[in-house]
């Protein structure tokens, strides 16, 4: 989810985080308020920052969620994706994409644009 779309939809970035501490997360760190934002890296070219939406853990492994709604910047949202599923493969992480009902076929249509079509995003 990029930064401008994040305050419209702490709800369901709530209910990602919940989800996941139900399937035995933890060291929870989320873009929002009331948890640690994880850590941000910046795009040498034009200094943008990119921050994961949620970084867990969960068994020592760290994992790295992004959530996947409909979005009017595609092209940002695919360089973001690549970016941290690149980063999770150098460092032996793992990256996984969490979407919902109604977004289900945007977020497959990303993944092939890109070929990640490996990925089977968490439905929640």
């Amino acid at each position: 989810m990029l930064a401008v779309e994040k305050e419209e939809n702490t709800d369901f970035l709530e209910k990602s985080i919940h989800h996941l501490v139900s399937t035995g997360f933890e060291d929870i760190k989320a873009d929002m308020e009331g948890y640690e934002t994880p850590k941000s890296y910046v795009r040498k070219g034009n200094h943008t920052r990119i921050t994961p939406d949620i970084v867990a853990f969960k068994n020592g492994k760290k994992y790295f969620f992004e959530i996947s709604l409909k979005s009017d910047k595609p092209r940002l949202l695919k360089s973001k994706w690549l970016f941290l599923d690149t980063m999770s493969r150098m460092n032996s992480h793992y990256f996984r994409i969490i979407t919902t009902k109604g977004h289900y076929k945007f977020t497959d249509t990303m993944l092939e644009d890109i070929n990640l079509s490996n990925k089977n995003p968490i439905k929640i």
